[in-house]
């Protein structure tokens, strides 16, 4: 077995949960985005706490007191540890990323497929530094990929979405 498909089994997430008390209300669109977001998290995903041994891990997401708690569980529910990262270095880049979306919904109603692309691009571009904050942030706690950063970025906006 290779060491890629074996950290593919061992260093995963295999359930999510988000804190229903800390996520804004959503829209059948929003409810959507995290629907997907938390599927292809399950479906492929680099995570590895650091220190906590192999896996595989269930993390359940909090927003507590202006702080993103990643609550880190041996698959079975078994407590591992918790991360708390501050929200402030993220404000920016979501109030950003959120103007950016709102242009983005807008164009696709009523602008030429050039503008729409432009706004998309800008978009991603914004989703991208989010993510790359993230792995930032997390980076003496607990590796992820970029692909696992992108999809927890989504989820961590879905605690501001309305």
């Amino acid at each position: 077995m290779s060491g890629e498909t074996e950290n593919a089994e061992v260093y995963s997430i295999v359930k999510i949960d988000l804190d229903e008390r800390s996520l804004a209300p959503a829209t059948a669109d929003i409810e959507h985005e995290r629907k997907v977001a938390i599927y292809d998290l399950i479906e492929e995903n680099y995570f590895k706490p650091l220190g906590a041994g192999e896996g595989p891990f269930e993390l359940y997401l909090s927003n507590v007191e202006r702080r993103l708690v990643f609550d880190v569980r041996r698959d079975g529910g078994v407590a591992l540890g918790q991360v708390h990262l501050s929200m402030t270095p993220f404000r920016r880049i979501i109030k950003d990323y959120f103007m950016l979306c709102e242009s983005y919904y807008d164009a696709i109603r009523n602008s030429a497929p050039s503008q729409i692309e432009t706004i998309d691009m800008a978009r991603r571009a914004m989703h991208n530094e989010g993510s790359e904050i993230l792995r930032e942030r997390l980076e003496e706690k607990i590796e992820i990929d970029f692909d696992t950063a992108r999809r927890l970025f989504t989820l961590i906006c879905s605690f501001h979405m309305r």
